[in-house]
């Protein structure tokens, strides 16, 4: 499974416009299109995750992950913050870049930890900071995840 199949222009968001780590979650949980009620547990589940240690993992990437009887399967989410939000980064540098990544209990494809660590590796994609800035478009964040995977 590559990145570029599991986003498109629905679970992408390039212009966030909010100003703490909670209101970045909720907007991340926006994007996978739950009910109300899931969206609180959700939120829940990730605020816990985040107080075992935060996700975000430096460079200006944050990868807030976790797993939730609130989905059925893998759900990922990717948004963008032009000026940056305290993520309490490893680095102590406000994070910019978002992956969500949510993934039921028990999941038969066991796709969570393999999706983890691809957008980890994207992450450390040399030059990927400067083109994450300059796309303007969803369709442009698309067609990066695709050339990072050739």
């Amino acid at each position: 499974m590559e990145l570029k199949e599991l986003f498109n222009t629905s679970n992408v968001k390039l212009n966030l416009g909010v100003e703490s780590k909670d209101e970045v979650l909720l907007e991340l949980i926006g994007l996978l299109k739950l009910d109300e009620k899931a969206k609180e547990m959700l939120f829940k589940m990730l605020k816990k995750r985040e107080n075992l240690g935060s996700t975000g993992i430096g460079k200006g990437f944050a990868i807030p992950h976790c797993r939730s009887l609130v989905v059925d399967k893998l759900n990922v989410a990717f948004a963008r913050h032009p000026k940056g939000v305290d993520f309490n980064s490893i680095d102590g540098k406000p994070a910019h870049f978002f992956f969500l990544i949510v993934a039921p209990p028990v999941e038969i494809s066991n796709y969570y930890l393999p999706v983890l660590g691809k957008v980890a590796q994207f992450c450390k994609t040399p030059d990927i900071v400067a083109k994450l800035e300059k796309i303007e478009l969803i369709e442009e964040f698309l067609q990066l995840l695709d050339e990072a995977a050739s």
